[in-house]
C-alpha cells in the first residue's frame, strides 16, 4: 500500500468511502458530512491524503483540516502552537482492523511534521471506542471535551 496525495480524479471514490461508513458502529458522519465541499477544501488546501492498494484503489483517507470552531477550542496547549488538526480518517469496511488507520495517522503527522507544525489535535466522537483504542495506543493526550456539531467529543494532542 501506498499513501499518496489525493487528486482530483480521486473525489468520487474518496466520497463513496466516506458515505459507506455512515450509519456503521461508532460513526458519527451523516449523509451530508463529510461531503462535496469538504473534499473541495480539503484539496484546495493540499490537505486531504489517501491510502491505495496495489490496484490503485483507495482504502483509506485522511485530511488536514481548517475547521475555527475546533482551533479555537481552550484545551489546545499554547506551547504546542502552531498545531494542525487531522481529520476525516476512514478506512474502507473491508479493510478495517488491519492497521490502517494508524498507518494514515503516522502518514498524516508526518506530512504536519514537513509543515512545520509542532503538535498535532484532533476531536473524536465519545461513542467511539474504536477510534479512542487507537489514538490511546498512539500516545495522544486526552487534553479536553466539548459539544459541537451535535455530539460530544473528546480532544487528543500530541507535540510531533
Amino acid at each position: 500500500m501506498k499513501f499518496v496525495r489525493a487528486e482530483r480524479k480521486d473525489k468520487a471514490e474518496i466520497l463513496a468511502l466516506y458515505r459507506s461508513l455512515v450509519g456503521t458502529e461508532c460513526c458519527a458522519w451523516t449523509c451530508d458530512y463529510p461531503g462535496d465541499e469538504d473534499i473541495e477544501g480539503d484539496l484546495a488546501r493540499d490537505g486531504l491524503f489517501c491510502m491505495k492498494d496495489d490496484k490503485g484503489e483507495i482504502v483509506g483517507v485522511i485530511s488536514i483540516d481548517q475547521d475555527d470552531a475546533v482551533e479555537s477550542l481552550p484545551c489546545w496547549k499554547e506551547s504546542l502552537k502552531p498545531g494542525a488538526e487531522l481529520s476525516r480518517l476512514g478506512v474502507r469496511i473491508a479493510d478495517q482492523n488491519q492497521g490502517i488507520a494508524r498507518k494514515l495517522l503516522q502518514h498524516g503527522m508526518d506530512e504536519l511534521r514537513r509543515r512545520e507544525m509542532k503538535s498535532v489535535h484532533f476531536i473524536v466522537c465519545k461513542s467511539n471506542q474504536k477510534a479512542i483504542r487507537s489514538y490511546n495506543r498512539l500516545d495522544f493526550d486526552l487534553v479536553g471535551e466539548c459539544r459541537m456539531y451535535g455530539e460530544e467529543w473528546w480532544c487528543y494532542e500530541k507535540s510531533l
